[in-house]
């Protein structure tokens, strides 16, 4: 199964940025969403920016998530 994670952008150095969520950073590409700025929402996959997201839609993306983990413990 895979997981698509919703990530803040924090910076961007071309093709590559920084994407953050509950104090976890990751390296990321973004070569699908050229236009990126710090402040931005993304969905990940794969260690690929693939759609860009509202804060709203991040941090609902982020409970649901939250809710599962929380389940499985």
């Amino acid at each position: 199964m895979c997981l698509a994670v919703p990530l803040k952008i924090v910076s961007v150095d071309g093709k590559h940025a920084v994407g953050e969520a509950e104090g976890l950073t990751q390296t990321l590409r973004v070569d699908f969403l050229p236009d990126l700025k710090p402040g931005d929402y993304v969905m990940v996959h794969a260690g690929f920016a693939i759609e860009k997201l509202t804060e709203q839609q991040a941090r609902e993306n982020l409970a649901c998530i939250q809710e599962a983990i929380d389940a499985l413990s």
